[in-house]
């Protein structure tokens, strides 16, 4: 044997053998979970559009889905993967004018399980913070995108108008409608009232009336059906477009593919129904961005029509910033 076989071999081995113990020991390292924080930007010509994820929430989706048999909703369900109850991104955006900082819907805050009310935390590891925002878009008052308004009786968003459509406010915010309402659906009622408040005794809640451009580049557009004044806000800068949704969907992989699905939060699905099909179709026909409350996050994305049904594609993830 060599010097040098003699010298280095005893090294060789026993640096292997310490290579296997480390990677032994980096196997059971514990699992940490979690997620990095949720939030997405992109441009929509020179308004910067931060979509921000408030959490997740398991939805038993075969038992709210209605107006198609229940094998149908299970066969869409199994075709995409999924099975009940599926776990539901809640989503809002941020649209930065560059004069004004727009938030679009709150989050639930602590008004709809333990797993949301993340959107206050995201919107600050994106940037920015809360006593920036100068404008808040409801799309309607449901508490997982009202219910992020407030915390403790205060406004979080302490410099900020809210803004709602004024059918909106005048139903969920009137108190003989929460009386005479059955009383699984009493709790809507009184979350929008709460979440409300500050902003009203603050004279800070400002309601517009129908379709209004509500500061140049955004406009509000009714979409009544699944609420009474259910809202979509329609963002356009150097012709680029995107229209946030709100509630105009909730389960893609059952109402893309048949649009006439409903589910039973709608206050009035004869209308919901028929406001979801236009929009499917306007959306597809002129290619432009569309932003979901409850398509997985971060729920962006455009349709392309596919039969009587349509494709949901997804945003192309960018870093460049445009």
């Amino acid at each position: 044997m060599s010097f040098c076989k003699r010298l280095f071999g005893p090294l060789v081995i026993g640096a292997a053998f310490g290579l296997l113990c480390l990677s032994a020991a980096q196997a059971e390292a514990p699992q940490l979970k979690g997620q990095a924080p949720g939030w997405y930007r992109l441009m929509v010509g020179d308004f910067e559009v931060t979509a921000l994820n408030d959490g997740t929430v398991d939805l038993p989706v075969d038992k709210l889905l209605t107006n198609a048999p229940p094998q149908r909703i299970g066969a869409l369900l199994e075709r995409a993967y999924l099975k009940p109850p599926v776990e539901t991104s809640v989503n809002g955006f941020l649209v930065n004018t560059g004069k004004k900082l727009v938030l679009i819907d709150t989050g639930a805050a602590g008004l709809f399980g333990p797993t949301l009310g993340k959107l206050l935390a995201n919107l600050k590891a994106s940037g920015y913070r809360p006593e920036q925002v100068d404008e808040i878009y409801l799309t309607h008052m449901h508490p997982d995108h009202a219910g992020g308004l407030m915390h403790d009786g205060q406004r979080v968003f302490p410099n900020a108008i809210v803004r709602a459509d004024r059918r909106e406010s005048g139903y969920w915010l009137n108190q003989a409608n929460m009386d005479a309402a059955p009383a699984d659906a009493k709790g809507f009622f009184q979350g929008a009232m709460a979440s409300l408040k500050p902003y009203v005794d603050a004279g800070r809640f400002k309601p517009f009336d129908g379709a209004t451009e509500l500061m140049p580049g955004i406009r509000a557009v009714p979409a009544p059906g699944h609420t009474p004044g259910h809202t979509i806000y329609v963002i356009e800068s150097q012709g680029q477009k995107l229209v946030a949704w709100g509630d105009l969907m909730h389960v893609a992989a059952v109402q893309f593919v048949q649009p006439s699905v409903t589910i039973s939060f709608d206050t009035d699905s004869s209308q919901a129904a028929p406001q979801r099909e236009k929009n499917y179709a306007d959306a597809a026909k002129n290619g432009y961005y569309v932003a979901a409350a409850h398509v997985a996050f971060p729920g962006i994305g455009k349709l392309r029509a596919d039969g009587s049904g349509y494709d949901w594609v997804p945003a192309n993830y960018s870093t460049e910033g445009k």
